[in-house]
């Protein structure tokens, strides 16, 4: 049981951040004069295989084609996989699967139904290796042509039917006409979506493109806002930092530092090369974690990271792996790599000599240590790569992490006395493992969350993700207070430290603090994680929070337009922290919501709502062709396009033509600048 909950926690751990190179390409055969086969042909890399279909629910993802748009066409059949298809028993899923390895190839065939047709479709896959898998990941294909079979002459019979049908269908030639207007002066800016705001406000086409012309040049010319970035790197080192001091005070690395200290002052002809060895020791601790936020930043760019941090899959992913990290700290089970890993590096280091030993050396206590440090690095991993910000993120966690974990081995070992009056191992170390125990199960609440927002299921909203908070800090009360025990607790225990009852108090009073969230309260202080105001089905302080009139641009600029107002445009995120904090606040001052709902046009754009458009949006980007699926693909790219950025949240000041009316503003809770922020734009739009 144990191994098979190691390989299950370190799966979960490892497939988020892993990546697999496969790579596939789409050929198009046409196998009669109206049909035609569309076939994925996929390389995968040594070692890697996959998945294909037919197999059952409830494992990993099957190879599945869909479409976006089509006419004069149908499907025939399903997809089917090709040569090379292997059955196995997987062992992580318990069920037998189908899978290739080294190539795959898929077919689905099509019927031309009518001369002229098009199709718009992709293909869905899975990959995995035996220890990381790949998202599910798509493959565009496109088919269209003009040699279709000319249509059939109708019957008598079914003439009615068919005039009935055309009837429905018809487009009047008016909105032809204005998307034809619309296409021309917007070049490839969503047609579609600009003609319909054309024709219920009556815009002339230069207006709506100016709606959504570059302005990066002239926002850079009211000066560039950096300080959020800036900002962040530190937020992400301290975080990094915390997590590495919290890992410290483990029963995993807590005892190995004396130990590890004293046989390099032991072992050394000097004092001088012991003390070498141990700041060798530090610095190589530093190296191995670093590599792991590097490898992280490979894989990842600041796109995908958005992208992960609202995938509901990833996000339901992550939250499972953290409730299966606190079951682990509460004492469930020990989540352990296999032993062979620890004792082949631990072999090595005895055999090799010099730096490379020493290397070795700090190898092993990173993997004897996984079970403290495991459930950490994977939280602080989850929250620095899903916040947003720079693709640097994971990079600069680690180091604030590595540094404070190598620290202590360098000290003590500049002064070896320190060693004499530092504290023993005891029950006071199990104490911290079910602290954060509690503390894991709390966060993964958040993950649990942002799939719920970003995909409008609805199972969490803010009072009941307050309700279970409550209740977790009130349990982690309790134990500290030792009314509730654990399996690894002492339970002759009795007596309550001075520490323990303080950091009970501070957990009770947390507790009672989100009480009045559950009628509407704002609770400043869990803002951050909890879902947004508007989720709170009773709120007895409704009309205190500022809510955006308009989540969809154009028609936002088409009300401003006729009011004679200026706009902000917020773009925001379900997923986003920060967002979450600004509006509580800063939003939530007097002096700013009078401004918010009075003298701008509120605009908040969700660059992680999963709503499927109408019709897929094919758009140029950096000389390729980007496919827009949701709405949130086409806020996002409207951020990339017109304003040059996509952290949020980002807010920018616009007049009625789509202008800047000054700097942009990023994430700062200083209430004075948001104010002067946004009457220096009022100022500017009054000047015009």
């Amino acid at each position: 049981m144990k191994k098979a909950l190691s390989l299950i926690s370190l799966f979960l751990l490892t497939a988020t951040f892993a990546l697999a190179q496969v790579s596939f390409n789409v050929a198009y055969k046409r196998v009669s004069p109206t049909e035609i086969d569309i076939v994925f042909t996929g390389k995968a890399d040594r070692g890697w295989h996959i998945y294909s279909n037919g197999f059952g629910d409830g494992g990993p993802t099957q190879a599945e084609f869909s479409t976006d748009a089509k006419s004069g066409v149908e499907l025939v059949g399903t997809l089917k996989p090709g040569a090379g298809e292997k059955k196995i028993h997987d062992p992580i899923f318990e069920m037998d699967v189908r899978m290739f390895e080294g190539t795959a190839t898929f077919t689905q065939r099509v019927r031309l139904t009518e001369k002229n047709y098009n199709l718009k479709g992709y293909l869905t896959y899975g990959a995995c290796n035996d220890q990381n898998c790949l998202p599910p990941t798509s493959v565009d294909c496109s088919l269209s042509g003009t040699d279709g079979p000319a249509a059939a002459t109708p019957s008598s019979d079914n003439k009615t039917a068919i005039a009935a049908e055309a009837q429905k269908n018809a487009k009047p030639q008016t909105p032809d006409e204005a998307q034809a207007l619309v296409a021309a002066a917007a070049d490839s800016l969503q047609a579609d979506t600009l003609m319909a705001v054309a024709m219920q406000q009556e815009a002339d086409a230069d207006e709506l493109a100016q709606w959504y012309s570059p302005v990066t040049d002239e926002l850079k010319a009211f000066g560039e806002n950096n300080d959020y970035a800036n900002m962040s790197l530190w937020y992400i080192f301290l975080l990094g930092f915390l997590g590495g001091l919290v890992a410290l005070f483990t029963p995993c690395v807590w005892p190995i530092i004396p130990m590890t200290v004293s046989f390099f002052l032991k072992r050394s002809e000097s004092k001088a090369r012991g003390l070498r060895d141990a700041i060798t020791y530090g610095i190589s601790i530093v190296v191995i974690y670093v590599a792991l936020g590097l490898l992280i930043t490979a894989i990842f760019g600041a796109n995908a990271l958005n992208d992960l941090s609202t995938n509901a899959i990833f996000n339901m992913l992550f939250f499972l792996m953290l409730v299966v990290f606190a079951a682990s700290f509460l004492g469930g089970f020990e989540i352990t790599l296999p032993s062979s890993w620890s004792n082949a590096v631990d072999k090595k280091s005895e055999s090799a000599t010099g730096l490379l030993s020493i290397f070795l050396m700090a190898f092993t206590l990173a993997l004897v240590s996984f079970s403290c440090t495991g459930p950490i690095i994977g939280f602080l991993l989850v929250e620095v790569s899903t916040s947003g910000g720079t693709a640097l993120a994971p990079t600069i966690g680690m180091l604030g992490f590595a540094i404070a974990l190598a620290l202590p081995f360098t000290l003590f070992a500049l002064f070896p006395t320190w060693l004499k009056s530092a504290p023993r191992s005891g029950g006071w170390m199990n104490t911290i493992k079910v602290v954060l125990g509690f503390l894991e199960l709390a966060f993964a609440l958040k993950f649990f969350s942002v799939a719920d927002l970003a995909y409008g299921w609805h199972l969490l909203d803010r009072e009941t993700f307050l309700a279970l908070w409550i209740v977790i800090f009130a349990l982690l009360g309790f134990y500290l207070l030792g009314l509730i025990k654990f399996p690894h607790d002492d339970p002759d225990e009795r007596q309550t430290s001075v520490p323990r009852f303080f950091l009970a108090l501070a957990s009770i009073a947390f507790a009672v603090y989100m009480v009045p969230g559950l009628w509407g309260a704002p609770c400043k202080a869990v803002s951050a994680f909890a879902p947004p105001m508007s989720t709170q089905d009773f709120n007895l302080n409704e009309g205190q929070n500022v809510e955006a009139k308009f989540t969809d641009y154009e028609k936002g600029m088409a009300y401003a337009k006729l009011t004679g107002k200026p706009v902000m445009v917020d773009f925001t995120g379900f997923g986003c922290v920060n967002c979450r904090k600004m509006e509580m606040a800063v939003w939530s001052d007097r002096r700013v919501r009078k401004l918010l709902t009075g003298d701008y046009v509120l605009i908040s754009l969700y660059v992680d709502d999963k709503t499927r458009l109408p019709e897929p949006i094919e758009v140029q980007e950096n000389g390729k062709t980007t496919t827009l699926r949701t709405v949130g693909d086409r806020w996002s790219y409207l951020q990339r396009s017109k304003f040059g950025a996509q952290t949020q949240p980002f807010y920018v000041l616009l007049n009625q033509k789509g202008m800047p009316l000054g700097r942009s503003y990023s994430y700062d809770e200083d209430v004075d600048k948001y104010v002067d922020f946004l009457q220096k734009g009022l100022e500017q739009f009054r000047k015009q």
